[in-house]
């Protein structure tokens, strides 16, 4: 595979169910990455990326994007922009049971750059399936966001999950930058590369092993 980008924008479940709804996003706020999403979409039309809109459907009973309900709905920073492809998917993965891998292969990308929410959901399974099936995959971390959680495995709160994710991400499966840096790649039209797992715990290690060294 080439190692120029091709890139395609991945702008994921960008509803009202996220802003207004009854899962709101917590970190980062929600209203900072509804500029940023805006801020990469204008960006990608602006240097010819592609940009595709993936919408999460439920069905009209369900307490979360229920089909035509305002929840469903795309969040206008979205729906007011164009875009080059739409997606529906019932399922977290935006290539599950939906023509994305095939949109993708058809023009030749080979880095997908992930937007959108949440963090720890529809964009880690869309990631690392992207990642699985080769593709480069950028994830820009100020265009994103968590919602807290607490269940029988523990609490955790959405700064906690974004942040995690976010590292876990750069490890390995997922260049993680910001939006302002994403710009600039697309602009110089240069990849941007995620870490090891190996130099990503090398890190983390090294206090403990100088310490232990003296």
């Amino acid at each position: 595979m080439s190692t120029t980008p091709r890139r395609a924008l991945l702008v994921i479940d960008v509803q009202n169910e996220y802003v207004t709804g009854n899962l709101p996003i917590e970190y980062p706020p929600v209203q900072s990455s509804l500029a940023n999403i805006g801020r990469a979409m204008d960006a990608a039309h602006d240097n010819g990326v592609p940009v595709i809109i993936v919408q999460q459907t439920a069905p009209e009973t369900s307490p979360l994007f229920a089909t035509g309900s305002e929840g469903w709905k795309l969040h206008p920073v979205v729906a007011e922009r164009g875009h080059d492809h739409y997606i529906s998917k019932s399922l977290p993965s935006a290539f599950t049971n939906t023509n994305l891998a095939q949109w993708l292969n058809d023009r030749q990308i080979n880095t997908l750059t992930v937007i959108g929410y949440m963090t720890h959901n529809c964009d880690a399974s869309t990631i690392m399936h992207a990642a699985h099936a080769g593709l480069q995959v950028e994830f820009l971390t100020d265009a994103s966001g968590s919602v807290p959680y607490e269940n029988a495995a523990g609490k955790a709160s959405a700064e906690e999950i974004h942040r995690v994710m976010s590292v876990v991400f750069h490890s390995r499966f997922a260049a993680a930058t910001t939006t302002a840096e994403w710009i600039e790649a697309v602009q110089a039209n240069c990849a941007i590369r995620c870490d090891s797992i190996y130099a990503s715990n090398q890190r983390a290690r090294a206090p403990a092993c100088l310490a232990h060294a003296s």
